[in-house]
């Protein structure tokens, strides 16, 4: 199977967001504000290391970036530490397992 790589950020996020939907709950919780789907935060979080920037980085470029918030489907940037605390939060239940193992990516180390 041939996997094409995009350049774009526009085509990354929708497909993203799209194995978001698939994959997660719409919410984390019965009690959450529903201000952000985890499907959209999770996109969020790939184009973060797309761009290869930190969580700030990542909310100034959807500040500029008018069609990234379209494709996202946003109403309200979030708060960079939204996106701090749901990356947390995948990777201790594991985003496409939705289990409570530890996420299967594992650091490097040098020697």
């Amino acid at each position: 199977m041939k996997r094409s790589m995009t350049k774009s950020p526009v085509a990354l996020a929708r497909v993203a967001l799209k194995m978001g939907e698939k994959a997660l709950p719409t919410y984390s919780s019965r009690f959450s504000n529903k201000i952000y789907t985890q499907p959209q935060l999770f996109a969020i979080l790939v184009l973060r290391q797309f761009f290869k920037t930190d969580y700030r980085g990542m909310v100034q470029m959807l500040n500029d970036l008018s069609d990234l918030r379209r494709a996202l489907k946003l109403e309200r940037i979030p708060h960079y530490t939204t996106l701090q605390k749901t990356h947390a939060r995948l990777l201790k239940k594991g985003p496409l397992t939705g289990s409570n193992t530890p996420c299967s990516v594992t650091p490097t180390t040098r020697d």
